[in-house]
């Protein structure tokens, strides 16, 4: 799911950097930084955030959660 995600956040003329975490044999992460705040709205309500919620009862522990907005 990752790799493709990288394809699809390239395409986010918003998203700035994404990076793709393996941090263990089971536990991963994300970390993206974007331009504008609307940028990282549309990015949470874009395609990567579709794929991610579509498979998370499948593969996380919980379901994804950001951060309130300021």
């Amino acid at each position: 799911m990752l790799t493709c995600a990288l394809a699809l956040a390239q395409e986010e003329t918003g998203t700035t950097v994404w990076f793709a975490l393996k941090l263990s044999s089971i536990t991963f992460g994300i970390f993206d930084a974007f331009a504008t705040e609307e940028d990282r709205g549309a990015h949470l309500v874009g395609r990567i955030a579709a794929a991610l919620m579509e498979i998370a009862p499948k593969l996380l522990a919980e379901a994804p959660r950001s951060c309130p907005s300021r």
